[in-house]
């Protein structure tokens, strides 16, 4: 049996004539999916607007940070599809993303996001639980008799 290709893996998508720029973005337990392609900078999450799903304006902030960096705020759609995790976490995968594609979109924007630290992956993670403590590190309470 032959190797089965996703077409999700490639780099540009011919559909109907535009081309598409895919990223992708994990962060703590959140996985994003991004596309973006020349447009007048509508952003869209899960089907949803950017205002609508992001109602913190920190998080709506992170989300737009690559596209402020490399000034390109009005130049790009961006469509992402989001899981996972909590809101913070779906905002920071959804960064990394848009970063990744805005890289494969122009190659000379790697300075700028290389520079704001948006091409590197947040590695930090929840540590798990420990047998015989409450938690990650908390123990139970100690009595002395």
């Amino acid at each position: 049996m032959g190797k089965q290709i996703c077409p999700c893996l490639f780099e540009e998508e011919k559909v109907t004539g535009e081309q598409y720029y895919w990223g992708t973005g994990r962060r703590k337990s959140s996985i994003a999916r991004v596309r973006i392609k020349k447009g007048n900078g509508k952003i869209m999450v899960n089907d949803k607007d950017l205002d609508t799903y992001f109602p913190i304006n920190r998080d709506r902030g992170i989300v737009q940070f690559p596209l402020k960096t490399t000034m390109t705020l009005g130049e790009f759609d961006v469509l992402a599809n989001v899981r996972g995790g909590g809101i913070t976490g779906q905002a920071g995968a959804i960064s990394l993303g848009i970063a990744r594609a805005l890289f494969k979109s122009n190659p000379t924007f790697v300075g700028s996001l290389r520079g704001s630290g948006l091409l590197t992956r947040d590695s930090r993670m929840k540590e798990r639980k420990k047998y015989g403590k409450k938690g990650a590190r908390k123990s139970f309470q100690w009595t002395k008799r």
